[in-house]
């Protein structure tokens, strides 16, 4: 899965940051390319590295805001039936995920992703499973 942003994989000079290797996936503070993982404790090769992902994320359910003031204006004028409102729910995802990288030479680092939408966790198990690949090759 490619960088999204095309001046992410780029210096503010123009040039690739981790020399002519292009970034194709970054996942928080880790960068990979065709060869390499970058973090900001070094550099290891991709080849044999191993991929963990923690997931710390929770989801809560309340009732909405909406639907408390609809119940209280309608229970004025439509009595038992504007209670009904008040089965409305509001889902709400927030946390993060952890990813922790580790290189066949031992060194390794840990990141946290923060998620705040269901499409967001799902989005970091992809980029995670496509290092996973890259790493197989």
């Amino acid at each position: 899965m490619p960088v999204t942003d095309p001046a992410a994989s780029y210096g503010s000079d123009g040039t690739a940051p981790y020399g002519s290797e292009q970034t194709l996936v970054q996942i928080g503070q880790i960068t990979v390319t065709a060869t390499t993982v970058h973090t900001p404790n070094g550099s290891f090769p991709l080849r044999g590295s191993q991929w963990v992902v923690n997931d710390h994320v929770y989801t809560t359910q309340k009732i909405a805001t909406w639907a408390i003031v609809c119940a209280i204006v309608g229970f004025f004028c439509l009595t038992v039936f504007s209670l009904l409102f008040l089965l409305f729910k509001e889902t709400k995802h927030s946390g993060f995920m952890e990813v922790a990288v580790s290189g066949a030479n031992g060194s390794g680092f840990v990141t946290q992703v923060p998620i705040n939408s269901q499409a967001g966790s799902a989005q970091v198990h992809q980029q995670v499973n496509y290092a996973r690949s890259l790493a197989m090759r």
